[in-house]
């Protein structure tokens, strides 16, 4: 028994290996599509194009048991979809920075002022009771 565990550790280790890179490629699949689907019009149509082939590639590739094929289709669709997360993520930081520009001052004086005042203390002990 032992010595067909050893015979079969390299399968069993290609095969782990193989069902990893399928759960990756999946949940990439996943938030990508997720992604899409809240975005949706703040993504150009050349763009979602371009990521719903990526999406469709990479399920195709999923089915077979090449990993390296695997990996490279979820490789494709991380870059296509990362690139459009930078930008979103560009574009929300600058509509927060634009809104919150003009209310970051008083606030941040507001706080500063809230009546908390810090100081030390030292406990005394009255020992004179018996």
């Amino acid at each position: 028994m032992i010595k067909d565990a050893e015979a079969h550790a390299d399968e069993d280790r290609k095969l782990t290996q193989l069902v990893a890179a399928r759960n990756h490629a999946d949940g990439m699949i996943h938030a990508t599509e997720k992604s899409l689907k809240e975005l949706g019009d703040q993504v150009g149509e050349e763009e979602k194009t371009s990521i719903e082939h990526a999406i469709e590639a990479l399920k195709a590739v999923v089915k077979g048991d090449d990993k390296e094929a695997i990996e490279a289709k979820t490789h494709e669709l991380t870059e296509l979809s990362g690139k459009l997360a930078e930008r979103v993520y560009a574009q929300k930081s600058e509509a927060e920075g634009d809104a919150s520009g003009a209310h970051g001052a008083s606030e941040h004086t507001h706080a500063a002022d809230d009546g908390v005042v810090d100081a030390e203390f030292e406990e005394v002990k009255d020992d004179d009771k018996k």
